[in-house]
């Protein structure tokens, strides 16, 4: 989303949050059983601000080896870890992910990106933010594209009585990119719940016509909202509470005003919470203690925070009402820089937690190479328009084709996230044992031609793309029906960019990735 654009569609609703007060927006059903009454079930976005290093926070324990060669000056030492499943780890300030993992009630999706990788900070939240292609600039979020098919004519009137409350609250400072509508934004921006100030009212007896007039009757409509919605969200948070104790910093205050309006009965379906700092170009680690610096402090808030979350809302009796999940702009590259930090990369793990998430590790370990390029990050495995859409078909039960309308039309549910599934009647496609599909190329360096052999494990849709070290998109060799069994494709490669070359298989919702080297 062009900057703006964003803030003018929001230009009446913005200040009001800088102020301190209600930003009106309307409650809108969300993704057909959202809407429901009888659906209760929230999501809650923590987005990481500047880019999360996937590598160190997650680390690939067979993997470390190489690590420790294109990295070794900021990677945390094999005894400091905090391993899970045998062949990965949590950083040493991540003791509140561990523990909610080893609870069962935490999953790891790796590899999480989106092909053509646009590493600028802004390009790549907004690509994240309205699920657009990464050539395409989008106006609306993707959670505000579906309420304006939904609800054409927004904001005229809202709440009422059937939507009483927000779709969409953003704990913090401004309003959440990914509700922003055509006409306004979906989500309202809400500092500290129990001190929700008001706006005087006035009438609007005092007529004024033309183009002034239209523009001050939507001043008017959004001081009523912001009114209306301060009401509800305060009267949530007085009737609330929290049963936990969280850590004495702003993130960590923020996830309690969100299980405190949860419980305190606010119908609100989706959150919105950010913690910053991730940009770690420099001073990633601190000389000669890669468990201290900024990147460790971030996970340590970001550990202690979502760990006291989900106590609280087990403790509150909510706990299987509430998903969270994590997303960044993109990971850090692979190999480390002299400063003792990272850059701008490409894929990277995204994490989803509640007593409704079946728990462990879906995708691969990223396999890292010795004399990895300095430009590469971890390839993509999973597409995040596919985790978004795994999210909306499996806890709120919207339908796969909607989802293909929504953000995109080769979308494929990822398998094994989340337990309580809410799908019904979906045409979504299968899931796929682990190692029924198999994928690797010969020779692995090659100069003109390289032969990408892999098995057919289900007849349908077989996707095989190709990708260059920074992640842009270099070709698709096809997408079509397969039958079953082995395949061998020889692929020209004469015209490809010398450098890193992955090549990307997709079977259902399974994938896979093979790296090559063009020479």
């Amino acid at each position: 989303m062009k900057r703006r654009a964003f803030l003018h569609t929001t230009a009446a609703s913005l200040p009001l949050a800088l102020a301190d007060v209600p930003v009106a927006v309307a409650r809108s059903p969300l993704f057909e059983t959202i809407l429901d009454d009888d659906s209760d079930r929230v999501l809650v976005l923590i987005q990481l601000n500047g880019g999360n290093d996937g590598l160190n926070s997650f680390v690939p324990l067979d993997q470390l080896d190489a690590l420790a060669v294109v990295r070794g000056n900021i990677l945390p030492r094999r005894g400091d870890l905090l391993g899970v499943e045998g062949k990965r780890a949590f950083h040493p300030k991540l003791a509140g992910f561990r523990d909610v993992w080893n609870t069962g009630r935490m999953a790891a999706v790796q590899n999480v990106g989106y092909p053509d990788q646009n590493r600028s900070h802004f390009r790549s939240m907004d690509i994240w933010n309205t699920a657009s292609p990464s050539d395409e600039v989008y106006e609306t979020g993707w959670l505000g594209r579906h309420f304006d098919r939904e609800f054409p004519g927004f904001p005229v009137g809202y709440p009422n009585r059937e939507a009483r409350d927000p779709a969409a609250v953003m704990v913090g400072n401004g309003v959440a990119e990914t509700c922003q509508g055509l006409a306004g934004n979906f989500s309202i921006a809400v500092k500290d719940p129990l001190n929700q100030g008001s706006i005087l009212e006035v009438d609007g007896s005092s007529a004024v016509g033309g183009i002034y007039g239209a523009e001050l009757d939507y001043v008017r409509t959004t001081i009523s909202q912001s009114n209306a919605y301060g009401r509800v969200i305060r009267q949530a948070a007085e009737n609330g509470a929290n049963a936990a104790r969280y850590p004495d910093d702003v993130f960590g205050r923020r996830l309690s005003y969100v299980a405190r309006m949860i419980s305190g009965g606010l119908g609100t379906k989706v959150y919105v919470v950010t913690l910053g700092g991730f940009d770690t170009h420099a001073s990633q680690v601190i000389p000669g203690d890669p468990t201290a610096g900024e990147h460790a402090e971030r996970l340590r808030r970001l550990g202690q925070g979502v760990a006291a979350f989900q106590a609280d809302l087990q403790a509150l009796g909510i706990a299987d009402r509430v998903i969270g999940m994590t997303y960044s702009e993109f990971g850090r590259r692979i190999r480390s820089n002299a400063a003792y930090g990272t850059d701008h990369g490409t894929a990277a793990p995204a994490f989803i937690f509640g007593d409704c998430i079946a728990g462990g590790t879906v995708g691969d370990n990223p396999v890292i190479d010795r004399d990895v390029d300095e430009l590469e990050g971890v390839a993509m495995q999973y597409d995040f328009r596919d985790l978004y859409g795994t999210v909306l078909e499996d806890w709120f039960g919207v339908s796969a084709t909607t989802i293909r309308d929504l953000l995109h039309e080769d979308y494929a549910r990822i398998g094994g996230i989340i337990a309580c599934s809410a799908r019904v009647g979906s045409t979504s496609t299968s899931d796929l044992a682990n190692d029924a599909v198999r994928l690797s190329a010969a020779p692995t360096s090659y100069t003109d031609r390289v032969d990408i052999t892999f098995n057919v494990a289900e007849a349908g849709r077989t996707r095989l793309e190709a990708f260059d070290v920074a992640g842009r998109h270099v070709e698709t060799l096809f997408s079509r029906r397969l039958p079953t069994g082995p395949q061998t494709v020889t692929v020209d490669a004469a015209d490809y960019p010398a450098g890193v070359i992955v090549f990307r298989l997709q079977q259902a919702s399974t994938v896979r990735t093979v790296r090559t080297i063009h020479l």
